[in-house]
């Protein structure tokens, strides 16, 4: 029996074992946001340190201005192959509280018509997840003494509120953290049977835009009519963003946008996306993004623009016939292929100064900008995951687009000039971030014979 079949077996027969262990971490109130857990953000990462080292991994918590970093290193040999393994182990909020069904930091195992569950805050996002890839290392060790290869984990604290010390612990870590590429599994499957590969992730320019008129909110009676709204001013401006046809009209937008090859599209056509379905469940009927790109296309290769919010005037109760000083929106653009996110973010503000009528300023608060991040399929250790996956679960895997960003990314790419290999088992009906946060058993069981299949194909002579 070969030492894949056995640590299957392992796995298998250990996965009540793991399933307590994940309940263990779930018990952690790790909210990175509220800094009244700060204290449970120490608590998770020390945890982790000591399953870590239960393993063999020599692990330490790295203390930061903000929550801790926990990196493990296990060596293989000096012939081998370095992996790192990145994960998140803080959570979300759990408000509104009274939507949840029990407890949300209190695991429950749950029958459901789809199969087991495992119900709390952090199940499928992030400590499920990357618990998969602890249990698979342990799995590993236990039967052969050792890894496949040499393997860091990094697991951050701060994903959840906007990662503020990453990019100067990566800095200033470089060395402790450089590998050959990385595994992120902050990710999802196609569907409950088929596994993906994501291959592409948008990249993001987020803006907040303050238009000031008069001085004061003014009378409408009085003043309408002569007085400039900035309301009016700010919605044309942001109306005028898309033509007719779904296309942005910003000078020099489309610089850079890469279609994907034609044997992506074709993967893509062979999943047959229900676009009605996908667009009838949130109360909608029509695609609106641009003329002439299937649904998935739109989502995962096309850029967009997205007015977040709007506000102004008088919102309360009743009417108030006033003519704003202000109107303000929150406003955001994904990116794909080449797009220069700084360039983009430039052209809007300079758009905007562009449009706006005598009489009317403006004011930015600019929220970081960020490239889109395309992987290299063609290597071959896409090939060999993807084949790995594709031996575990019932339908071939694919490869899949993401239509939302994962900055960690970007950052392994342009500190440690590194490529990821994305591959997670979450669902689209895991509620994370949400009220009932659940992860099916099933994606953690075979997401961690997942890894340890992935492992042994990437280190196959």
């Amino acid at each position: 029996m070969s030492d894949l079949q056995a640590v299957l077996d392992l796995i298998d027969s250990e996965q009540e074992n793991a399933l307590d262990r994940l309940c263990n971490l779930l018990r952690v109130e790790s909210i990175s946001t509220d800094s009244a857990y700060a204290d449970e953000c120490i608590t998770a990462a020390d945890w982790l340190v000591e399953d870590l080292i239960s393993i063999g991994f020599d692990a330490k918590r790295h203390d930061t201005p903000g929550h801790p970093m926990v990196v493990g290193k296990l060596n293989a040999g000096a012939d081998k192959p370095h992996y790192l393994f990145y994960g998140h182990y803080d959570v979300q909020p759990v408000d509104p509280l009274e939507l949840w069904n029990s407890p949300p930091f209190d695991p429950q195992i749950e029958d459901t018509a789809n199969g087991k569950v495992i119900r709390a805050r952090g199940a499928s996002d992030d400590k499920g997840q990357l618990m998969t890839f602890v249990e698979a290392c342990r799995a590993w060790k236990q039967i052969s003494g050792s890894l496949p290869a040499n393997i860091t984990v990094f697991f951050e604290g701060e994903e959840e509120s906007g990662s503020p010390s990453l990019i100067p612990f990566m800095k200033d870590n470089r060395e402790l953290l450089k590998a050959d590429i990385a595994m992120v599994c902050d990710t999802g499957m196609w569907d409950s049977n088929t596994p993906a590969i994501s291959t592409m992730l948008r990249g993001m320019v987020g803006e907040e835009l303050t238009i000031t008129g008069p001085s004061l909110d003014l009378h409408s009676g009085m003043y309408g009519g002569p007085a400039m709204n900035p309301i009016r001013v700010l919605t044309r401006i942001l109306a005028d963003v898309h033509d007719d046809t779904g296309r942005i009209t910003l000078d020099g937008f489309y610089e850079g946008v890469t279609e994907p090859s034609s044997q992506i599209k074709q993967q893509w056509a062979s999943l047959e996306h229900d676009e009605d379905a996908f667009l009838t469940d949130v109360g909608l009927s029509t695609p609106a993004g641009e003329d002439g790109y299937t649904v998935l296309e739109q989502i995962w290769s096309r850029p967009t623009f997205d007015v977040n919010g709007i506000w102004g005037g008088y919102t309360g109760e009743g009417f108030k016939t006033v003519l704003p000083s202000q109107a303000s929106a929150k406003v955001s653009f994904r990116l794909v292929g080449e797009q220069n996110a700084n360039k983009i973010q430039q052209t809007f503000q300079q758009y905007v100064r562009d449009k706006l009528p005598p009489d009317c300023s403006v004011e930015f608060k600019s929220k970081d900008a960020a490239g889109a991040t395309v992987m290299p399929v063609d290597a071959p250790e896409f090939a060999r995951a993807h084949a790995a996956l594709s031996d575990e679960w019932e339908n071939e895997a694919v490869y899949a687009g993401c239509g939302g960003s994962i900055p960690v990314v970007g950052h392994i790419k342009d500190i440690l000039d590194m490529d990821s290999l994305l591959v997670g088992f979450g669902l689209e009906d895991d509620a994370i971030h949400s009220p009932n946060e659940k992860y099916n058993v099933k994606s953690f069981h075979k997401g961690t014979r997942s890894w340890a299949r992935i492992l042994e194909a990437l280190t196959r002579p």
